[in-house]
């Protein structure tokens, strides 16, 4: 007897099967039925050709990068995966990208190695680096027969004549271009180059290719020297444009943005030179007129009658020190009189000049009273001139 498996069960089986690699970025192409883009912005739709039909989603975060709408009876190609939406237990297509019929295997491999580079960070702008202002010598990776080379070498020369270029050849097209591309990028790393411009004229899609090609693509991502990609027509977008430190538009672009016009930096040199004579010039007269009015100055014009206004100065501030040292002496004489009367008056010897002596015990306690004695105590007499030591033989109160 075998075990019953819930519907949610069997459902989980198979969307776990579906989730294998097998079922996982695949193409398929079909008829566009039953279009709705929901106001969510999510699209739903089914995809049909004579025999069957799929459901298919494309989220809104994947289908605002797309060109176009599509519509009921449009024949598209889909790349994506293959999931269940479990409440309907319904297989359908989660949709990454939307092309066009006949948009071909290469565009489909463009864009997927592109959303897996740039999910890598390979193409952020925080990485790119500026490109130096006056490069000392520059790196032109290309074919040497082909017009590019022509057209860089005379822009460069045009703009910048006399600057140093370093061409590498390499191939641009066909299938050992980018192991040739890769191998011209790798040596330049090893040369004095400033900056490198590397890159084709126009052609299809297919003739650039090489262009495209994930090896080539890392290497200029990791090249240690900043690289300008110019790779066809303006309208012409490679991966390694993506990749650059700087993706011009043509080959003859890329050349005008490596080295600056060499007119102009005179022009600008010659307009600092003027405006720092001009500014040295100013600095000069107005030095020359502050010079003219210290020379005008009586000081300089007669110091001896300034030195002997300082020197009768000087005599009258010693004078006036003098007065005031002699003005301090009679004044503190008279305070230390003074002071020295108040201490005459209240000295104890000027009292014992009367006739009056001081009476002390042994201990030094000054006695002011016969009941502070005993019969027998030795006692000190201090009198105006000398002192006695005496016995205490009697005392009245």
């Amino acid at each position: 007897m075998f075990q019953p498996l819930s519907v949610s069960e069997l459902t989980q089986q198979i969307k776990s099967a579906l989730a294998g690699p097998e079922f996982q970025s695949v193409a398929v192409e079909g008829e566009v039925s039953n279009f709705v883009h929901h106001r969510s912005g999510h699209m739903y739709f089914s995809l049909k050709d004579s025999k069957s039909r799929i459901k298919a989603v494309m989220f809104r975060s994947r289908n605002q990068r797309l060109q176009f709408v599509p519509a009921n009876g449009d024949t598209l190609i889909a790349v994506g995966s293959i999931g269940v939406y479990e409440p309907n237990g319904e297989y359908q297509l989660y949709v990454d990208l939307l092309f066009p019929q006949g948009i071909g295997e290469l565009h489909l491999a463009f864009e997927r190695l592109k959303e897996k580079l740039e999910g890598e960070g390979l193409f952020d702008a925080a990485r790119k680096r500026p490109l130096p202002f006056l490069p000392g010598r520059v790196g032109v990776i290309t074919s040497p027969s082909g017009a590019a080379l022509r057209d860089i070498l005379h822009v460069l020369t045009r703009r910048f004549p006399g600057v140093q270029v370093l061409i590498i050849p390499a191939l641009v097209q066909g299938d050992e271009a980018p192991a040739s591309l890769i191998a011209a990028l790798t040596m330049a790393q090893k040369t004095d180059v400033d900056v490198i411009i590397m890159g084709r004229g126009g052609g299809s899609f297919e003739e650039l290719a090489a262009f495209n090609d994930e090896g080539l693509v890392r290497a200029v991502a990791a090249s240690a020297i900043p690289v300008v990609s110019a790779c066809g027509h303006e309208t012409d977008f490679t991966l390694t444009d993506f990749a650059a430190d700087l993706r011009a538009p043509t080959p003859s672009a890329a050349a005008e943005l490596v080295v600056p016009l060499q007119q102009e930096l005179l022009e600008n040199i010659s307009s600092l030179q003027k405006r720092m004579a001009d500014s040295l010039r100013r600095k000069i007269q107005t030095d020359r007129r502050y010079l003219d009015k210290l020379s005008q100055s009586p000081i300089l014009q007669r110091p001896d009658s300034y030195l002997n206004q300082l020197r009768q100065r000087v005599d009258e501030l010693w004078t006036g020190l003098g007065r005031f040292q002699r003005h301090q002496v009679v004044l503190r004489r008279g305070k230390l009189h003074a002071a020295a009367g108040k201490l005459e008056a209240l000295s104890p010897l000027k009292t014992l000049g009367r006739g009056y002596a001081i009476c002390q015990n042994e201990r030094g306690e000054i006695l002011r009273a016969a009941e502070q004695a005993q019969e027998g105590d030795t006692v000190h007499i201090t009198l105006h001139k000398g002192s006695l030591s005496c016995t205490v033989e009697g005392r009245e109160t």
